[in-house]
């Protein structure tokens, strides 16, 4: 009787003990899990002055592009998403006789209304003057991001910012952009007394900088190009030299990925660089996860066709 009695005291005390370790940790992983946070980020590269679709003229890219589809888009992933952030990595202008005819008045309000949250400049950006450039920003809601270019002593003083801190939610998302050298590339006459700067020595700086502030992410829009065979700075080159930047947005090189590159940069962490094509064909979309367990986390990777299926 007694050494019933005993067992019987012995097993509720034992699971009371059980339950008392377990609460603890249910109540934990329940306040984790309430703490993650989600964005996603879409963005555009060398969109260059691609207002309409394609025609239909039975070539490969007929009916595709155009920025009602891409507004259209954007709208209805922002109605199913919390958290959204809308970029763009340069050549916005040249393309299009919209671009001849209008020098990109537009194309800046086409994003305006879109809501981008930022964007930086290409080598085409440049194609009908600095001042030009300056005098369309008078229609832009969003600011212009580039560390390595520095434009004192020219039209673009003061209309453009190294890098800025945009808040989604509980979210801070530090953006900065980097610009291509210019010579060889933008005739000297158009890129006037802008100094082009080391793009790498920037962009560690300013993310730092970004990273001081307790940014979650931080993103470089850059214009450099993907990678080449020689040893010009490229998307590859500046993952792989970085510090603090979680992602790098790329242009220039009008490369359709078909999903996120990964490179280990100098803390031997993973910093992912993405590109979407050009002419606004495609909008990209990176779905990150924020908690205390995983801290942040790529969730997924697709690429929606404007005027067509997504893919990945």
């Amino acid at each position: 009787m007694h050494r019933r009695k005993f067992l019987k005291e012995t097993t509720l005390a034992g699971s009371a003990l059980i339950a008392s370790s377990i609460l603890p940790f249910n109540s934990l992983y329940a306040a984790v899990k309430d703490d993650t946070k989600n964005i996603s980020i879409l963005h555009t590269n060398d969109v260059h002055s691609r207002l309409e679709p394609f025609p239909m003229d039975g070539s490969r890219n007929a009916g595709l592009g155009g920025v009602a589809a891409r507004a259209a888009l954007i709208k209805d992933i922002r109605q199913k998403t919390e958290n959204v952030l809308l970029l763009d990595a340069g050549d916005i202008f040249q393309g299009t006789p919209y671009f001849n005819l209008y020098k990109g008045e537009p194309e800046i309000k086409a994003m305006s209304l879109m809501g981008y949250d930022a964007a930086t400049m290409g080598n085409h950006d440049f194609d009908a003057g600095l001042e030009n450039f300056a005098n369309q920003l008078i229609h832009a809601n969003f600011p212009i991001v580039v560390c390595n270019y520095d434009f004192n002593n020219t039209p673009m003083e003061g209309k453009y910012l190294p890098y800025t801190i945009v808040k989604k939610g509980k979210l801070k998302i530090g953006i900065l952009g980097v610009g291509i050298e210019g010579k060889g590339l933008i005739p000297a006459d158009l890129f006037g007394n802008t100094i082009y700067n080391n793009p790498i020595e920037c962009a560690n700086n300013a993310a730092n900088k970004l990273k001081k502030e307790g940014c979650d992410l931080i993103i470089c829009l850059s214009h450099l190009g993907d990678k080449y065979n020689d040893d010009k700075i490229s998307d590859e080159i500046l993952a792989k030299e970085t510090y603090d930047i979680d992602l790098i947005i790329g242009g220039h090189t009008h490369k359709f990925f078909k999903e996120p590159r990964k490179y280990n940069n100098r803390k031997n962490k993973i910093t992912l660089v993405n590109q979407v094509g050009w002419a606004g064909i495609q909008l990209g979309r990176l779905d990150y996860t924020f908690s205390k367990i995983k801290n942040k986390n790529l969730a997924n990777s697709e690429t929606v066709v404007i005027g067509g299926k997504s893919s990945e």
